[in-house]
């Protein structure tokens, strides 16, 4: 049997689905035990898709990270206005 020719002339080059809006395909290394964790969740929810769970616990941490830097920053602004008042009195 002869094998069939294929014309790749008028080929474009990159994914056959067009990527979602917002979303940018990356390569990363995860340790296996977080991603078979994000897996069993998945699994455990009877469905889904682990990629989102990822997103959602980084935008989590990501947020976190903001509440704990405007914490910090009233209590510093608190401590510096008790300075200021001290000295004031």
């Amino acid at each position: 049997m002869k094998a069939k020719e294929y014309d790749f002339s008028n080929a474009k080059r990159g994914s056959v689905v067009a990527p979602q809006s917002g979303k940018t395909r990356i390569t990363i290394r995860i340790d296996d035990e977080l991603l078979n964790w994000f897996r069993q969740k998945v699994h455990e929810a009877g469905g889904g898709d682990f990629e989102m769970l990822i997103n959602e616990a980084l935008r989590q941490y990501v947020h976190r990270q903001g509440v704990e830097f405007e914490k910090t920053l009233r209590k510093v602004i608190r401590e510096e206005l008790k300075t200021m008042a001290k000295r004031a009195a």
